[in-house]
């Protein structure tokens, strides 16, 4: 049976895995799960998911797993850039290699692969990529404006390459989550921690930021399961008719939509309120 071949950036944890997880119980498709460290794929090799190493800041490390998947299939059918973490911090505080680091692996790694890839989908007349963006590429909190900036980014790149890709045949789909209980939350945590000192001039902001995370990502309300995800991208991957856009979350559609109509002002308003130092 022929099957399409599909490649997931980052699956050691979280959306990645849980995507890999899903696709690789489909028949139709051969899924190839990647990580930087493919000893931390076992479980998913266990599910029928092949595994590769796969670093998206390293330009040897793609072409060999892209060059693994057309050996094989002629071309990547899907290929789900998911790879990417938050790098917290105020604009003026927050280190610049970090920054830099940051959109290595949420921009630069995914416009890359996508790179690797359209050669062999042109040739075959067909493909899908589906990019991992977030909420945060429509709207702004602070202490995350290089995040943010990232996936704006993100944006921007897939409504070029939906349009350049189109007349050959692939398919182009943006993922927007709101807050997903996966790894993500602690890692952003941790790099706002480390960002500033704890008495500088943003401390009380950047404890106001640090206090409302950890209550979104806690709350069952606000915030949902890696497999609310997985199920999007799904979905995005063998639809016979995909979106260009997929929100996940009900908290993060009301939040995108409040951030549209309400204006920067009453927004900026709102955000006082809610990331307001205590004493």
């Amino acid at each position: 049976m022929t099957t399409t071949a599909v490649l997931i950036t980052g699956t050691s944890s979280g959306i990645g895995r849980a995507t890999a997880l899903r696709l690789a119980a489909r028949p139709e498709l051969t899924v190839y799960a990647t990580a930087r460290r493919p000893g931390t794929l076992a479980d998913l090799a266990g599910a029928g998911a092949r595994t590769l190493a796969l670093d998206v800041t390293d330009e040897e490390s793609m072409t060999a797993a892209v060059r693994a998947v057309e050996a094989e299939h002629g071309s990547v059918g899907v290929l789900v850039n998911n790879a990417g973490y938050g790098e917290y911090g105020t604009v003026e505080e927050t280190d610049l290699d970090a920054v830099r680091r940051q959109f290595d692996t949420n921009l630069f790694g995914l416009a890359r692969m996508t790179q690797l890839v359209l050669p062999g989908m042109r040739a075959a007349g067909h493909g899908r990529v589906v990019n991992v963006g977030s909420m945060g590429g429509r709207m702004v909190f602070p202490a995350g404006g290089y995040y943010h900036a990232s996936k704006y980014a993100v944006e921007a790149v897939t409504d070029a390459l939906r349009f350049e890709a189109a007349p050959f045949g692939i398919q182009v789909s943006l993922i927007e989550p709101g807050l997903i209980r996966t790894e993500f939350g602690g890692t952003a945590a941790r790099t706002l921690a480390g960002s500033a000192a704890p008495t500088g001039p943003y401390a009380g902001l950047n404890d106001a930021a640090d206090r409302q995370m950890a209550q979104s990502y806690r709350s069952r309300l606000l915030s949902a399961p890696p497999e609310a995800v997985a199920k999007v991208i799904e979905r995005a991957a063998t639809g016979a008719r995909p979106k260009t856009r997929y929100v996940v979350t009900p908290a993060a559609k009301l939040l995108v939509h409040s951030r549209r109509l309400l204006g920067a002002r009453v927004f900026d308003a709102y955000l006082r309120q809610q990331f307001r130092a205590t004493a």
